[in-house]
C-alpha cells in the first residue's frame, strides 16, 4: 500500500505531527511472541526513521481473553512515542508511530511488515494540527 509523500513540516506550519497506524496481518507467530525480537525491532525502526529513543523499551505480555492476549510494547521517543500490540490469536501487529519530527510512514510500514513477516498490511496516516 502506498501513501502520498509526507508533508514537510517547514512548508506546512499548521501540521504539528504525524500519526501512523500500521496493521500487519499474518505475521510470523514466533517473531511476535518474542520480547527480545520486539525490542530489537524498536531499535532498528527508530534508527531507520531517525528517532531518538528515550528510556528502555517496555514489552509486557498480558490479556486474559485469548482474542487480545499478546505482547504490548511502548517506546518513548524524544518527539513522542511508538507503541504496538501483538495479537496472538490472529498473528496481527497493531503498530502506532507518533512524532512531531518528520518521517516517512511508508518506510515504517514496509520495514515493519518485513521484520514481522507479515503477508499484508494497512497504513492510515493522520496529520496532527
Amino acid at each position: 500500500m502506498s501513501v502520498a509523500k509526507v508533508i514537510k513540516l517547514d512548508t506546512a506550519p499548521d501540521v504539528w505531527g504525524i500519526a501512523s497506524a500500521i496493521d500487519i496481518y499474518d505475521c510470523d507467530p514466533e517473531k511476535i511472541r518474542d520480547a527480545e525480537l520486539i525490542k530489537c525491532f524498536v531499535a532498528q525502526l527508530c534508527d531507520l526513521i531517525e528517532m531518538k529513543r528515550f528510556g528502555e523499551t517496555q514489552v509486557v505480555h498480558f490479556g486474559e481473553d485469548e482474542k487480545v492476549a499478546g505482547f504490548s510494547m511502548v517506546q518513548l521517543i524524544e518527539t513522542s512515542l511508538i507503541s504496538a500490540h501483538f495479537a496472538n490469536q490472529s498473528n496481527t501487529t497493531y503498530l502506532d508511530v507518533f512524532s512531531c519530527k518528520v518521517y516517512d510512514p511508508e518506510v515504517a510500514r514496509e520495514f515493519s511488515q518485513n521484520y514481522f513477516g507479515g503477508k499484508t498490511s494497512r497504513l492510515n496516516v493522520t496529520y496532527r494540527h
